[in-house]
């Protein structure tokens, strides 16, 4: 019995260190991918007028590819699907019930994720209204929430440390409401990207201060379950699904970062913006650190609070929320301003950028 613990206990760490190893070398593959094919394909997007002026620049009278995004997310689900017999194989137990439910979670991500992708590359070329932003990452949520209800289902909350004393458990079940919180997560989560958006590379930029955060902490987790012996239960597995995840992922935004980076020769358009948020969302449910995650996210949740007023209409919105070059009367003739609108209380506004 000592000698076949032992043998499950390499086959745990093995499949922790070639996960890893597998992981790395896929946000590689990605990010060369993403790098090469981004300029062999932008002239594509200009000929089908996916395009827009840069606003951040004084002469902006040219085009600049927009939707790039569909590109690094097309790169980062193939890489996904190549690394799926890789996934298997570095499993301690082909056939146990716990790496089929694994396979089958990391199968639900992919078609969320790219459900998103669709879904975003669709409001780049049609431009959707605000109500259907808010309803498409619910529908693109769908299979991860079913493929969680029948395999974990687990809808119980550990009450944090500072409130338990203030209430008489530790553990609280939500029931429904807990997919209901998941479901807004993905919403949330999406479209914060969304909107902190505008300036060159501050959408990637953002991701991938998220996306290295995450693979930090997981890093951590499995170097700290591994010393420990991996008998921490099973949440080890739940931090390598999120190093598989995410290094791709890095790999793919660092690619079009080199290219959105001021001055940008492309845009990302929504489908990143839907790309990355779906796929932050997937990690936190999945990976069952949806409040760590909300960590990671304090940045979009305070500009969030502080866009209410414009986003819910309480104050005027302008079109575009982010600085521009303005001519006027001085020595250099163009300088950086903000967006603004002049507005009165229960008045039309009277200007608006």
């Amino acid at each position: 019995n000592e000698y076949k613990s032992y043998l499950r206990m390499f086959a745990k760490e093995s499949a922790v260190v070639g996960g890893i190893l597998i992981s790395f070398g896929t946000g590689i593959i990605s990010f060369l991918l993403t790098y090469f094919i981004i300029p062999q394909l932008s002239h594509l997007f200009l000929a089908a007028n996916l395009s827009g002026r840069d606003l951040n620049k004084r002469h902006n009278e040219y085009r600049v590819p927009e939707g790039i995004g569909v590109i690094a997310g097309a790169i980062y689900l193939v890489c996904l699907f190549c690394i799926i017999p890789f996934y298997v194989l570095h499993s301690e137990d082909k056939t146990s019930t716990d790496t089929m439910v694994t396979l089958s979670l990391y199968l639900s991500a992919l078609l969320s994720i790219c459900c998103m992708i669709l879904l975003g590359f669709a409001d780049d070329v049609l431009n959707l209204k605000w109500r259907h932003k808010l309803l498409l990452p619910t529908i693109a949520s769908l299979p991860i929430l079913m493929v969680y209800y029948v395999t974990y289902g687990n809808t119980h909350i550990v009450v944090p440390i500072p409130l338990q004393r203030f209430i008489a458990c530790t553990v609280i079940d939500l029931g429904v409401l807990y997919y209901v919180y998941m479901g807004m997560l993905a919403v949330f989560c999406t479209n914060a990207i969304n909107i902190l958006a505008g300036v060159n590379g501050v959408e990637c930029g953002q991701s991938l201060v998220i996306a290295g955060s995450l693979l930090v902490n997981s890093l951590f987790a499995l170097y700290y379950d591994v010393e420990s012996g991996l008998s921490t239960g099973g949440y080890w597995r739940d931090h390598l699904f999120c190093v598989y995840l995410v290094c791709p992922f890095i790999g793919a935004s660092v690619a079009v970062l080199l290219y959105n980076w001021y001055p940008s020769s492309v845009f990302v358009g929504d489908t990143y913006c839907y790309f990355a948020g779906m796929t932050f969302a997937v990690l936190g449910i999945l990976g069952h650190f949806s409040k760590t995650m909300m960590l990671f996210f304090i940045p979009q949740i305070f500009n969030f609070l502080l866009s209410i007023p414009q986003l819910f209409k309480f104050i005027p919105c302008p079109r575009h929320r982010l600085p521009r070059f303005v001519f006027c009367y001085s020595p250099f003739f163009f300088l950086f301003f903000s967006s603004y609108s002049d507005f009165r209380l229960g008045c039309i506004p009277k200007k608006m950028f």
